[in-house]
């Protein structure tokens, strides 16, 4: 029998419903006869009575189905606003006209002020029944207030702010309460948002947050400049209080995201710049049409590369990865975003000559963009022979297939590591952009590099290991006080990437504008704050040292390779260094002949190949 309750709840609340209302309509014509004769029942002409409940049968019927048709009985009355409202105040009119023409017709009489009365006592009961529940709930949820919670501010009173507080009230799975708002409209300051004042400006956060013990603060405020968020965030972060964003108001309407699934606060919140924005029609025009072909397309780089080629219309999409996991995941991923996408998914490695020439003269791609290297430089520092294999190598034979099976254009993602290098990772990256660019004089094809710097949550990048330290309690490790970095997030850097692939006449190093450098120690304890922890309090930060090959900062530009803008300010082009081509080549065919054979020396062999490359166990050149 319970199972039978349950299974049938939402129908046993519509019959429920529709009963109450019967009663509701012989109640409120009983009502409205009272209150025309101001509550003396005695008063009230029997055949008034009469005709009142004579054919109220009839009334019940129509109004039912008005009630129905109106959703009265569809609506979750958990939620209901002013549309709801509006509803139940359409439906009660209604009722009252029908019951006044039904009278009219079979050429009755009663008081005109008795249909006016009926419809407001409609509907005050209809109200009543619907509201109720909710208002029960709301009253239980204040008692249990008073219980454990978290206890919640919000920033901003606006729309979204509105939408955040009403949730955390109504819902029965945020155990959560909004203790105060704040917002920067000094006409909002004094008034109550769903019962929750108004107490001040974002400059009354920490005074607030002492005074009424507040756990977390949310920020609605999804369409606020990055530079105001930063603002607010430098403010919310010295409380100590856990920080949550809301998304942006499109994604709640597009039902991408629920309100109640705030999104943590990023790092890259506090960098305090829009984000980078690219002529998109350019890169529209520059790929639709074609066959694009990314090496290393399941990686971090690759498949951001993959996901905005993809929205461009290629003709086909060609990925190339040796690790088949991360590939399988960009794979689906594509496919149910772009059902129609012409993809092709082929595990390869970039060192295998045969296999890279058999998928170009298979492909015939018109654009490749080169992602496939290995990239950590502590790994490459113990294993400095397979950064030459995979990074040298593998690019070495890639270009080679695009050179024999006319490629138009070769996109190699390099690195500001390759600039003076002091590790392997780096050195290797700059004799892959040495081949890049003496191929470019020796072929058809347009052959460029785009170096950058560091990107915000790729894979073995500081920001996810600097979260899973916080949560598992610190400490957050930090090689050097000093060290700093340029960031900029995956997106970002990939849409200036393709956008430098416009630009690209063969030759090219295109260098990105990375903003500010960033010093990763501030990186570290803004992670913390936001994180709800106090830095060397609650999470210690533990300083390591520099790590084998690592720089305190990063170049991108050699000195010899000067600079010239683009259309956008945030490419520039570095011009290529003058070389000995045939003497590089030979360098590079005794290295690929020498790295086989796994010698302990190898990079004294690069460092003949690369001169500004200097081998050290870190610190500043």
């Amino acid at each position: 029998m319970k199972m039978w309750i349950e299974t049938n709840q939402l129908m046993l609340k519509k019959i429920g419903l529709a009963i109450y209302d019967m009663f509701a309509v012989v109640i409120s014509s009983l009502l409205a006869l009272l209150l025309r004769f101001e509550g003396k029942y005695n008063e009230i002409p029997q055949e008034y009575i009469d005709r009142s409940l004579q054919y109220i049968s009839i009334v019940i019927v129509v109004t039912l189905v008005i009630f129905y048709v109106l959703r009265l009985y569809g609506s979750l009355w958990t939620y209901a606003g002013a549309t709801e409202l509006m509803n139940i105040v359409i439906a009660s009119i209604l009722s009252a006209g029908i019951q006044m023409w039904v009278i009219v017709l079979m050429d009755m009489r009663m008081p005109r002020s008795y249909y006016v009365f009926y419809a407001m006592c409609l509907f005050v009961m209809v109200t009543c029944s619907r509201y109720s529940y909710r208002a029960l709930r709301t009253v239980i949820k204040r008692r249990k207030d008073n219980e454990s919670r978290t206890n919640v501010l919000v920033m901003g009173a606006g729309g979204a702010g509105n939408m955040l507080v009403r949730e955390i009230a109504n819902s029965g799975h945020v155990n959560k309460r909004v203790v105060c708002i704040v917002d920067d409209a000094k006409a909002k300051q004094g008034s109550y948002l769903h019962g929750v004042k108004i107490m001040g400006t974002r400059d009354d956060i920490p005074r607030l947050v002492k005074k009424y013990h507040v756990d977390e603060i949310m920020l609605a405020l999804p369409s606020a400049p990055a530079r105001e968020i930063k603002k607010i965030l430098d403010i919310c972060k010295e409380t100590g209080c856990e920080l949550k964003r809301l998304p942006g108001i499109y994604q709640l309407v597009n039902g991408e995201v629920g309100i109640s699934k705030l999104k943590e606060v990023e790092v890259n919140d506090l960098l305090g710049r829009e984000p980078v924005e690219v002529n998109l029609s350019s890169i529209l025009d520059y790929v639709a049409g074609k066959t694009i072909l990314v090496t290393g397309g399941g990686g971090s780089i690759g498949s951001e590369i993959c996901r905005q080629v993809a929205e461009h219309n290629p003709k086909r999409l060609v990925i190339v990865d040796i690790y088949e996991n991360t590939t399988y995941d960009i794979q689906n991923e594509l496919k149910n975003k772009f059902p129609y996408l012409d993809l092709v998914v082929l595990i390869a490695s970039v060192r295998n000559t045969k296999r890279m020439d058999m998928i170009f003269e298979k492909y015939r791609p018109d654009i490749v963009y080169h992602a496939a290297a290995h990239k950590h430089v502590p790994l490459m520092e113990d294993s400095p022979n397979e950064a030459v294999k995979n990074n040298v190598l593998g690019t070495w034979k890639v270009v080679q297939a695009a050179d024999r099976w006319k490629t138009k254009r070769f996109v190699m993602i390099s690195t500001d590591k390759a600039v003076n290098p002091t590790n392997i990772m780096g050195a290797t990256k700059r004799i892959c952009e040495m081949i890049v660019q003496t191929y470019n004089n020796r072929s058809e094809t347009e052959f460029v590099s785009v170096r950058f710097g560091n990107v915000l949550g790729s894979n073995g990048s500081v920001i996810p290991l600097f979260k899973k330290q916080i949560a598992q309690g610190g400490p957050v490790t930090v090689t050097h006080p000093d060290i700093i970095r340029y960031f900029m997030t995956i997106p970002e850097a990939v849409s200036l990437v393709l956008q430098a692939g416009v630009y690209a006449r063969g030759g090219e190093i295109f260098v990105l504008d990375m903003g500010e450098p960033v010093k990763i120690v501030d990186l570290a304890r803004n992670l913390i704050l936001l994180s709800g922890h106090k830095p060397d309090e609650d999470i210690p930060i533990v300083f390591t040292g520099l790590r084998p090959g690592e720089k305190l900062y990063e170049e991108m530009l050699m000195e010899e390779e000067g600079l010239k803008d683009t259309d956008n300010k945030l490419i520039h082009i570095g011009m290529p260094i003058k070389m000995d081509e045939d003497r590089f080549l030979m360098q590079l065919e005794n290295l690929a002949d020498y790295v086989v054979e796994e010698p302990a020396d190898i990079r004294k062999w690069v460092q003949d190949i690369v001169p500004t490359y200097h081998p050290k166990l870190g610190g500043k050149r």
